[in-house]
């Protein structure tokens, strides 16, 4: 080795522990951003997953890791400045729960990474170019699978004998709903089952097409996840029952608040392995180039209390099937 190629040699050596040091000394800020109400990580039953994922990967709040959380209380349009709130405070990652949150986070940064915990249909929704190549700052999660809409279908046609007109309740403003309709109405053709679509943007308007849904006699409704509706789950479970109409929702949580039944995603189970994520690019990876993961595991929920309600008698092979059945 000649003089100046040993010389570069012994800086590099010198230089690493500095390095290191400087890496291990660092306190990672991480920004959440989430579309509905939440009193804590911890305390919530979707997101509780995250930290403990974190500090199995070696982050611990207070010593090497930083949150920035940012919740709406109940008003989705707060997100853009909620995002914009994280940028400011220069947050190394966003971790994104949820399309409408993704999108909020997507409009204020091209550059912060940004790591979506749940989101449908990604690239229709053009967060990403491509499942296997992101091609951009946003990678992560994506909840929506091929066929969740006809399972969807599949459920409530189980529960409910003859079922044969179908309403949806949908939020325009949600970009991963066009997916899931798509779904919904492969499934109903091939079983002759009539689909009729109920937009809703907030609870009055929640309220206003669960009436028409029953002058409009809907046998079943199909209430897709959204932070609206999640936001208002036991508003959504009475209208449900007071118009006598067998809901089955995306969202787990609902059917805890008095619905009917739930299928869908584990999003606990997402957020889990969210946490990679943020590890990966904390470490140096480019967002772009790491593939999108398809949610793996699903769960379904009865609630036979609100069966019993409704005159429902819910299939032994169903219950079979299902993760929890609350009595």
């Amino acid at each position: 080795m000649d003089r100046r190629n040993f010389l570069a040699a012994m800086a590099c050596a010198l230089l690493m522990p500095a390095t290191h040091a400087q890496r291990q000394d660092k306190v990672w800020r991480v920004g959440f951003l989430a579309a509905r109400r939440v009193e804590s990580l911890n305390s919530d039953p979707v997101f509780r997953t995250f930290l403990p994922a974190m500090q199995e990967l070696g982050y611990v709040e207070g010593r090497n890791l930083a949150l920035e959380l940012r919740f709406v209380e109940g008003d989705v349009a707060r997100l853009d400045a909620l995002a914009s709130e994280l940028v400011k405070v220069r947050v190394d990652v966003i971790v994104a729960a949820g399309a409408t949150a993704v999108r909020a986070a997507q409009k204020a940064s091209s550059k912060i990474p940004i790591v979506m915990g749940t989101a449908g249909d990604p690239v229709g929704a053009g967060f990403v170019k491509s499942l296997a190549r992101p091609g951009g700052n946003i990678t992560g999660l994506s909840d929506v699978a091929a066929d969740l809409g006809v399972k969807l279908l599949d459920v409530l046609q189980s529960a409910v004998p003859r079922l044969d007109r179908v309403a949806v309740l949908l939020n325009p403003a949600n970009p991963s709903h066009p997916a899931y309709l798509a779904s919904i109405d492969e499934g109903a053709r091939a079983t002759r089952v009539t689909v009729r679509r109920w937009p809703a943007r907030s609870e009055p308007e929640i309220g206003s097409a669960f009436s028409a849904m029953g002058k409009d006699n809907a046998r079943g409704v199909i209430a897709l996840s959204d932070p609206v509706f999640n936001n208002h789950q036991r508003e959504i479970a009475e209208l449900a029952a007071r118009h006598r109409l067998p809901c089955i929702s995306g969202f787990r949580q609902y059917v805890h608040a008095g619905g009917l039944m739930n299928y869908g995603p584990d999003f606990a189970h997402n957020f889990q392995r969210a946490a990679g994520y943020v590890d990966r690019i904390f470490k140096g990876a480019n967002p772009a180039e790491l593939p999108v993961e398809q949610s793996s595991r699903f769960e379904l929920a009865v609630n036979l209390k609100t069966a019993r309600s409704l005159g429902i008698t819910i299939p032994p092979a169903l219950l079979v099937r299902a993760d929890e059945v609350i009595q």
